[in-house]
């Protein structure tokens, strides 16, 4: 019989009601996307304080929080299955608050864009653990839905992320909004701590050895279909990625928003949220491949839309019409982003941290390529964003048509 130590589904994890557990970890999930979107209104103040004169430089701020995450998923996906989920998640979230507190006391770029790339290491902890956590629970759809309502609050937390770092400065400078980075990471570990059980048994852990590490990431990237589901959640990450580097230069630069960008940046991020929630709902019924093929259409569609907007209105179409454009495309993301996850973990098994890790790394990496390659093209124009886009969506579809072809076995 197995005792609440050695089951896979302890007591604390059984009786963890569905609504908190969601919420639980969408709190934890989305300390990656506060990290990267509520800095956004400060690169302005960020650009004067270190004297920083090419604006390119300043997209970094994004990106090296995304590369450090490329290496952090590497370490802790095959230590979650090693040591567990419980133990990967607090040595994540304590290597991201040394990173916050880095780059919160920095006194230059290079030693801000350091303390990013530490705070990019430490939450992959949470970040890819959660995700093998919420794979040892559920599966297929059952792991999407739950996916979608956590991506539902997960994307509500970047929505209003710009206004809160916004405010935040009104009441101490850009340097107060790391603080609320370790203030929110204080509250979810603590819940975490106190109310979610570990769900990975001791006997079906894995041992970290190179060997078997190196055996089970070739095992993994053998499966034609989860190399080509990772390859589209990079390009689908590329281009919200590419976005969220310029996007404060687009409203506040192209279409002179001043302080309402994050008013205009949360309407945009509004169509995810509602794909999300919707997503939960029909995913059951519909299935996850159907969506994804119907999103990545839409994508692509909404991408000509936009890029022959650009290009008749030299380079800015009016902003009502790249509001209702956005808007579609971040609903199309949203669609994506907790389907393409949950189809490349489905046939991964016992393999699920490495899994995550893999997954996510290699669409960081994937994405942190691709978005800094398209963001050195914007020059105060909309139409490298909407190339970007339409690239990305195109490169998908094709890569979905593959994946069809080549299934695994689950």
């Amino acid at each position: 019989m197995s005792t609440p130590e050695t089951s896979p589904l302890n007591s604390l994890a059984k009786r963890l009601p569905e609504k908190e557990f969601i919420a639980l970890f969408a709190l934890m999930m989305s300390l990656t996307a506060l990290s990267m979107d509520a800095v956004l209104p400060a690169f302005p103040d960020i650009t004067q304080a270190f004297l920083v004169t090419d604006y390119h430089q300043t997209q970094w701020i994004v990106t090296g929080l995304v590369f450090g995450m490329v290496f952090g998923e590497i370490i802790f996906g095959p230590l979650s299955d090693a040591i567990g989920r419980r133990k990967t998640i607090l040595i994540g979230v304590g290597i991201y608050a040394l990173g916050t507190v880095m780059a919160m006391t920095a006194q230059s770029l290079p030693m801000l864009l350091l303390g990013r790339v530490v705070q990019g290491i430490g939450v992959a902890g949470p970040k890819i653990a959660s995700r093998a956590l919420i794979r040892d629970l559920y599966k297929g759809a059952a792991m999407a839905r739950i996916m979608s309502y956590v991506m539902v609050i997960f994307i509500l937390v970047p929505m209003l992320a710009p206004w809160f770092g916004q405010k935040v400065m009104l009441l101490g400078g850009w340097r107060w909004i790391f603080v609320a980075f370790l203030v929110q990471a204080t509250i979810a570990t603590l819940w975490f701590v106190l109310r979610q059980g570990e769900t990975l048994a001791k006997q079906q852990r894995q041992p970290f050895r190179p060997s078997r590490l190196i055996r089970d990431a070739r095992n993994i990237f053998q499966r034609i279909d989860v190399v080509c589901y990772i390859a589209i959640t990079g390009c689908v990450f590329s281009g919200m990625l590419l976005y969220l580097s310029i996007a404060q230069s687009i409203f506040q630069d192209i279409y002179g928003t001043g302080e309402d960008f994050p008013l205009y940046f949360a309407l945009l991020s509004c169509g995810a949220g509602v794909a999300s929630f919707t997503n939960g709902n029909i995913v059951m019924r519909l299935g996850m491949a159907l969506l994804v093929k119907a999103a990545l259409i839409l994508l692509a569609t909404t991408s000509v839309v936009m890029l022959t907007s650009a290009l008749v209105h030299q380079g800015v179409p009016p902003l009502w019409l790249f509001l209702t454009l956005g808007v579609l495309v971040f609903f199309c993301q949203g669609l994506l982003f907790g389907n393409i996850n949950a189809m490349a973990m489905e046939p991964l098994g016992r393999t699920a941290g490495l899994g995550a890790a893999i997954v996510s790394a290699s669409s960081s990496l994937i994405g942190v390529m691709l978005s800094s390659l398209v963001g050195l093209f914007y020059a105060d124009s909309v139409t490298p964003l909407a190339c970007g886009f339409l690239i990305f969506s195109s490169t998908s579809l094709v890569l979905l048509h593959i994946a069809k072809r080549f299934p695994s076995e689950k």
